[in-house]
């Protein structure tokens, strides 16, 4: 059967920006992959709110999923209130359990944001529990333990992340901004708004492509560069060429993969 991913961000667009260039390679190698979003994102703009940008928000989202070809869930849960509740619990195992997932991603459970650091705690607390059968026995329960991973950040406390996989998306990356620009809500609004730099937006809309790439260029290159040592162990000598690299690091929680698995679940991975 094809490879299964599952991304868990907290938002509409954390998978993306976090893991999509990842999503794109897997989807070329045939992989199934499902992005989740654990909230709604009902409060994440300055004028907007409610239902009405939560709809924004999914239209945002659907549209990528639609022309990539990747499946797209967002939960009824507001932005801003989610906690690691049962109710969340048994969702997440459902849709982990429905995708017959082999790779889970998501957040790490320390992070800036307490919708991203419990979206985390609610995947660890799925994890083992995918494989139990009386836990929600309306989903037959996996009989194989995901690899379950994190996506990058950058938070250093109580430690910082540790890139056990590193990936060249250099050659999505077009794909990948395709992926992203139609967010509108969020990066030419919401971001720029909290930055104190809305009035930097351009109102053109070939302006704005080129406004947001400059703004977004440095943020996914830096993984490339603070990550040398495991670019150099999946790339060995061609690692010095990569510019855009996405960063996984393993989860204690789930099955727990040698490199040759790893390899087999980054099926793009050079030999």
């Amino acid at each position: 059967m094809a490879l299964s991913v599952v991304l868990i961000g907290a938002h509409p667009d954390d998978s993306e920006i976090f893991a999509g260039g990842t999503a794109l390679l897997w989807l070329r190698a045939g992989a199934r992959v499902t992005m989740v979003s654990a909230t709604n994102g009902d409060v994440g703009h300055f004028e907007q709110q409610g239902q009405e940008l939560a709809s924004r928000r999914a239209a945002e989202s659907t549209a990528p999923a639609t022309r990539f070809g990747y499946t797209h869930r967002i939960l009824d849960n507001h932005d801003g209130e989610l906690l690691p509740t049962l109710e969340v619990r048994r969702e997440l195992i459902r849709i982990i359990r429905e995708a017959r997932a082999d790779i889970v991603a998501t957040h790490r459970p320390w992070d800036y944001h307490p919708d991203h650091r419990y979206t985390a705690m609610a995947v660890q607390d799925a994890a083992y529990l995918v494989t139990v059968p009386h836990i929600c026995p309306e989903t037959p329960r996996l009989e194989v333990n995901p690899v379950f991973l994190y996506m990058m950040d950058r938070f250093q406390k109580p430690y910082p992340f540790k890139a056990d996989v590193a990936v060249d998306v250099g050659p999505v990356m077009e794909e990948k901004w395709a992926m992203i620009e139609g967010m509108e809500s969020q990066l030419y609004e919401w971001l720029p708004w909290l930055d104190g730099t809305i009035d930097s937006v351009p109102k053109d809309s070939q302006k704005r492509l080129e406004w947001l790439r400059e703004q977004w260029e440095p943020f996914f290159r830096a993984p490339a560069a603070q990550s040398a040592e495991a670019l150099a162990k999946w790339y060995g000598a061609d690692a010095r060429s990569v510019a855009y690299a996405e960063l996984f690091e393993v989860c204690e929680y789930g099955t727990q993969p040698d490199d040759a698995m790893l390899r087999r679940l980054f099926p793009f991975l050079p030999r």
